[in-house]
């Protein structure tokens, strides 16, 4: 890190399956697990309707970095959703190196409901990856 980024704090959208990962959540919120505030969260139904624009418009807009969490593959509460969501955001990992952008600023994570500390410390972690980064390039620096 920079003198640049010495003050910057990372802002994280994090799209969140309702029956899974957003349960996490509530669940290391209600358990007491510390985790940074720089997550802005999205419960979405369930984590295969999350289109691949959404996380490039989080990045355009003003995010540094883009979570998508969801249940584990092959236990999903829309049989397949989950499976729908890991081939879109491989496809949209793949497009960002083609193009030279950072594909690092997007996590794929299946935390399930019971997992509040894995929720926890994967919002620890990527927002400390985030924060050494620095800034997203590809923002336009919105507020969000």
């Amino acid at each position: 890190m920079d003198e640049n980024t010495a003050g910057f704090e990372p802002a994280i959208i994090g799209f969140f399956c309702n029956w899974c990962t957003a349960t996490a959540a509530d669940l290391a919120g209600t358990s007491r697990y510390q985790y940074p505030a720089n997550i802005r969260p999205i419960r979405v139904m369930c984590s295969g309707s999350v289109d691949p624009v959404y996380v490039l418009r989080a990045l355009l807009y003003g995010a540094d970095g883009v979570i998508v969490g969801g249940c584990s593959p092959g236990d999903c509460h829309y049989i397949s959703g989950n499976l729908k969501a890991r081939r879109r955001m491989a496809v949209l990992k793949t497009t960002l190196k083609t193009l030279g952008l950072d594909d690092s600023r997007v996590l794929v994570k299946w935390i399930t409901a019971a997992e509040g500390r894995k929720f926890a410390t994967t919002m620890t972690e990527f927002t400390a990856e985030m924060k050494q980064k620095g800034p997203n390039s590809l923002s336009k620096r919105w507020d969000i």
